[in-house]
């Protein structure tokens, strides 16, 4: 004990700057110094061998450091891999979508045929007001009114 005091103490200050150049947190350096001391407190032999404190210590710091940094690498690649995971719906779901969408396409085919008509064109193949004008001979505001109709209906039968 009496040599972690005379020795390995006074190094503090070093091992800090040492740990604080390669990690680049203070709190990160604190915590590496510390594991270093609890390391030399616990294999106090090994370290009592060291026939240049200070470099055997760094060393030793070093490798904390350095799993320190693999560690928090190794966490924002999951971190990365879990945000960037596709989201893969489970079998209920999936059931659930494709009962849904069946009842869209009924309730869909059950509106008049106008309204079927413009909201097909305009929901299923991203056409523009203009454009639907120009394909079935009616104003642009007939068909807004043709849209909206259909949609009020579908949310009255299907709950969408």
């Amino acid at each position: 004990m009496n040599n972690i005091k005379e020795i390995w103490l006074p190094l503090a200050d070093r091992f800090y700057r040492v740990a604080f150049h390669l990690l680049g947190s203070q709190e990160d350096a604190e915590d590496a110094v510390q594991d270093l001391y609890l390391k030399l407190v616990k294999a106090p032999d090994i370290f009592a061998k060291a026939q240049d404190p200070a470099a055997f210590g760094i060393t030793i710091l070093r490798n904390i450091c350095i799993d320190m940094l693999r560690r928090r690498e190794r966490r924002r690649t999951e971190e990365l891999q879990e945000y960037m995971a596709p989201q893969v719906p489970g079998p209920d779901k999936t059931a659930n979508e494709r009962d849904r969408l069946r009842n869209l396409i009924r309730a869909i085919d059950n509106l008049p045929q106008k309204q079927a008509e413009v909201l097909k064109m305009r929901t299923l193949e991203g056409l523009e007001y203009e454009e639907i004008s120009q394909r079935t001979g009616l104003s642009q505001i007939n068909i807004r009114v043709l849209i909206s109709k259909a949609r009020k209906t579908l949310k009255k039968n299907i709950g969408i």
